[in-house]
């Protein structure tokens, strides 16, 4: 039996490079379980902080340390010594199907996707709409708002507004006051893991965290605070989707952010959430509507704010290319919703190979 070569693409540019050398080697540990092992083989490549693609021993040592590579390390490798940013290891060509795993900025936003693309070879996960579109939380929003699913409000801004002239600045924060009022939270459009989000209360908090938002993106979303409990969903498929059980996050901080994410004990997960089953089936359905609005395949997972007080439930955001350590969110949810993580693994390239295929194709 020929074995399906599985490019294991992982790294990248953006700040989540730490986070997707643990999802690669989930990943690689899933692949070479004892149910995929005569099915798949693994061909790493690694992108590192400076955009180059490494083949070969260098990934490998990346996935056997969980560490990343410094650029004085490449002697690992001498294939890749001479390559520059916008040249391939040869052995891009013998990949069968593609398992992106960057999270972040050119890794989830669709760049890597249209590349992939373009090279005519199946990848796990959205295509570039989708991935575009779960990526900016503004043309997110307003895809979930043709959808016809409720959030909370917000206003979109962007850093030409923000840092225009000290006359336009205040009425700026005057808007925002009046429309959302306090707590609130100020985030850059485009980034990943809570990176530069902050939750504001007052005039003061408000016009740093505006232009601290804005040295990260040009585009910015300010969303009204809501008091809530936070739960999620995870989604299989692409024209069928599967959507799992419910989980929450529960943390102590003041509210989600970058560092309570990601230190461990920080915050729990609760799966399954302890929800009425009326609320986990309208969580699920709405889920699967997210997923469809944004044109999204293969994987995402879904946020939600549910307000227990009302019984209302609001979407906050979709993830088209989440955690995937065997500690985070979306792999438990599934494995809670009975598939197990190598199996989880399988059906997601095969998804990306039932996409491409020309039966799919419109």
């Amino acid at each position: 039996m020929t074995k399906l070569r599985v490019g294991l693409l992982f790294g990248g540019r953006s700040g989540e490079h730490e986070v997707s050398i643990s999802s690669a080697r989930a990943i690689a540990k899933a692949l070479n379980a004892e149910q995929n092992a005569n099915k798949y083989e693994i061909l790493p490549f690694y992108i590192q902080k400076d955009g180059r693609w490494l083949a070969g021993d260098a990934p490998q040592q990346v996935l056997g340390s969980g560490k990343p590579l410094l650029e004085s390390e490449n002697s690992l490798n001498s294939q890749t010594q001479t390559l520059e940013r916008w040249q391939f290891p040869s052995q891009v060509a013998e990949v069968d199907v593609w398992f992106p795993i960057l999270h972040g900025p050119n890794g989830e936003d669709g760049t890597i996707q249209g590349l992939l693309t373009l090279m005519q070879v199946p990848f796990v996960g959205s295509g570039v709409l989708g991935s575009a579109l779960g990526m900016d939380k503004i043309a997110m929003k307003m895809a979930f708002e043709q959808a016809g699913l409720p959030q909370v409000k917000y206003k979109a801004l962007t850093r030409a507004q923000i840092w225009s002239n000290p006359c336009v600045f205040p009425k700026l924060c005057d808007e925002i006051e009046a429309t959302l009022g306090y707590p609130c939270f100020v985030k850059p459009a485009n980034l990943g893991s809570s990176v530069g989000i902050a939750k504001v209360r007052s005039r003061s908090e408000l016009e740093t965290a505006l232009d601290q938002a804005a040295s990260y993106d040009r585009r910015i979303i300010v969303e009204a605070g809501v008091v809530a409990r936070e739960v999620e969903c995870a989604v299989l498929g692409n024209d069928q989707p599967q959507a799992s059980v419910i989980g929450e996050i529960t943390f102590d901080s003041d509210f989600y952010d970058y560092e309570t994410k990601y230190t461990e004990g920080r915050a729990d997960l609760v799966i399954p959430a302890s929800l009425p089953d009326n609320i986990s089936r309208q969580i699920q359905d709405m889920a699967l509507q997210a997923f469809a609005a944004v044109d999204a395949a293969g994987l995402a997972r879904v946020d939600f704010f549910y307000v227990e007080a009302t019984g209302e439930i609001l979407i906050n955001e979709i993830n088209t290319l989440p955690g995937f350590t065997a500690t985070s969110m979306y792999p438990q949810l599934w494995s809670h919703s009975g598939v197990a993580f190598p199996e989880l693994v399988d059906r997601l390239i095969q998804l990306a190979l039932e996409r491409h295929s020309p039966a799919s194709a419109e």
